[in-house]
């Protein structure tokens, strides 16, 4: 670290925010172009009616993720549309919203309310896996066990694909109902557009409010990054949840691909 106290304090907060936050960038940028494939995928074969086959389930979880983060960071929600496709705009749903531009806690919100898609979705497809699937404990374990090198996320994908796609598994009727409810949900997991305008709104909050808690810190000589420090090790957890969200997102592609290949226009 540079001797140079601003400077000093500077990195650490650049440190923590991408220890912190980083994953939700690196990951909404992976799923949004999964995301974006699949549709595409779609449009060339089947058209809007392959949209429409995975975005009745998936549009009213994207939007239920906006209603429930907006709930919590206080945000006034004025109208929803759970599911009201229209071809012309591309538009599935909507949830409209406010926020008191005054109050740094809901500006904070932003953030949230605009990544909830992802991090409501992830965390209800891991759910799934979890509760519904034989050895989802298992999967769940490998993912979030691992020492972050490559070699060891490779392998953990490995052993999640194996027993997901155990024998037991691809006999059952409820399994491949599990799979497809799981594609809806990874097919409209990313955040829109809009939604990614308001994370970087709440995001800004974010850095000031963590760069005036490292001031503070500073002066005070208290050792903040041991706490931000812990926060940090808690987003292994949503890190493996991202993970296999990242791969089922990537198997609807594939499937997607495979499938509607002989309709491909």
């Amino acid at each position: 670290m540079s001797a140079n106290p601003i400077i000093n304090l500077l990195e650490i907060t650049f440190l923590q925010i991408i220890g912190i936050f980083g994953i939700f960038f690196v990951m909404g940028y992976f799923l949004h172009k999964l995301q974006k494939s699949i549709h595409e995928g779609y449009r060339n074969s089947i058209g809007w009616k392959g949209i429409i086959f995975t975005a009745w389930i998936g549009t009213p979880i994207h939007e239920i993720g906006h209603i429930f983060f907006a709930f919590i960071f206080r945000h006034k929600i004025h109208r929803v549309n759970f599911f009201q496709p229209n071809k012309k705009t591309g538009s599935l749903g909507h949830v409209d919203h406010s926020y008191n531009k005054l109050s740094i806690y809901q500006q904070i919100g932003n953030f949230f309310v605009g990544s909830a898609p992802m991090i409501f979705g992830s965390i209800l497809l891991m759910t799934m896996v979890y509760f519904l699937i034989p050895g989802g404990k298992i999967i769940y374990q490998n993912l979030s066990m691992t020492d972050g090198s490559i070699t060891a996320l490779f392998s953990s994908i490995e052993e999640t694909l194996l027993t997901l796609f155990s024998k037991n598994n691809l006999k059952a009727w409820n399994f491949w109902l599990f799979l497809y409810i799981s594609f809806c949900i990874s097919a409209h997991i990313a955040p829109s557009r809009q939604d990614r305008k308001g994370m970087w709104k709440g995001f800004i909050w974010i850095v000031i409010l963590i760069l005036i808690i490292n001031i503070i810190s500073y002066f005070a000589n208290i050792d903040s990054s041991k706490y931000l420090a812990r926060a940090t090790g808690y987003m292994g957890i949503l890190t493996a949840v991202f993970v296999y969200t990242l791969l089922i997102s990537f198997l609807h592609l594939v499937a997607v691909k495979i499938l509607f290949y002989p309709f491909k226009k």
